[in-house]
């Protein structure tokens, strides 16, 4: 890829001011819409469930990380789990590329995107990009996730045309994504490999890393009573609303 140039902030000795922006892309958690690859064992319901958990965690840990904006890009529309202190923007149509693009367009500066798979996600493993140096000399962090996709993208300069035509949802879309950066001319740094929740296995694994997070209390829920998919009430306070 040529004609997309190095950020001029992070050359050199000379950071961005004004800090960096935390996007979060996230669907509304609604039954059949999110977690569909966890529909069986568990039902759409309990699948919205443990994505709201996801979701909350995530808006939980971009609340406590240092950063001057912090929005929500949204498919849908908010709801009881979003917390004050977040801007919501809608997703523009399109495919995941055109999304994440769209997302990094409507930004100034520096900014650093993640998703709502990552429920184990710190202010310490955001730590590295946020850091008041954490531009210098460099143009883009990384977060690869294990199933070979990515859970995070930081530019200096949110240029759109970076990710726009990458393929996303395969084995491969981390190591493309990376080397987009790199043909481009940037000096990339990696943060911490992380696992994404997309199966079952993945709630088990990830909830057994953060035991006192919202997504483990409601693995533990969903997982002692499983029930047929598409029927039964959903896990929570028993008012039709997950718990928290």
């Amino acid at each position: 890829m040529t004609g997309v140039r190095r950020a001029a902030g992070c050359a050199g000795t000379t950071a961005p001011s004004g800090g960096t922006t935390l996007l979060v892309i996230a669907k509304e958690p609604v039954p059949g819409r999110v977690k569909t690859r966890l529909t069986p064992p568990y039902s759409p319901r309990q699948a919205a469930a443990l994505a709201e958990a996801a979701l909350a965690d995530t808006l939980d840990a971009v609340l406590r990380a240092p950063s001057r904006r912090r929005v929500l890009v949204l498919d849908g529309a908010p709801g009881a789990w979003l917390p004050p202190g977040i801007e919501v923007v809608p997703q523009v149509r399109g495919g995941l590329d055109e999304r994440l693009a769209a997302a990094f367009a409507g930004c100034t500066g520096p900014a650093l995107l993640v998703g709502m798979d990552t429920p184990q996600l710190t202010p310490a493993l955001l730590g590295p990009a946020l850091r008041p140096d954490a531009w210098l000399g460099c143009d883009a962090w990384f977060g690869p996730a294990e199933d070979g996709g990515f859970w995070a993208l930081g530019l200096a300069v949110p240029d759109p045309a970076l990710i726009l035509g990458v393929p996303m949802s395969t084995d491969l879309t981390g190591e493309i994504q990376r080397r987009r950066l790199t043909d481009a001319g940037l000096r990339v740094r990696d943060l911490a490999r992380l696992r994404d929740v997309d199966t079952a296995a993945d709630v088990a694994e990830v909830a057994a890393r953060v035991p006192g997070s919202r997504f483990a209390a409601m693995a533990r829920t969903t997982g002692t009573s499983l029930e047929p998919v598409g029927t039964g009430p959903l896990p929570g306070d028993g008012t039709g609303r997950a718990a928290r």
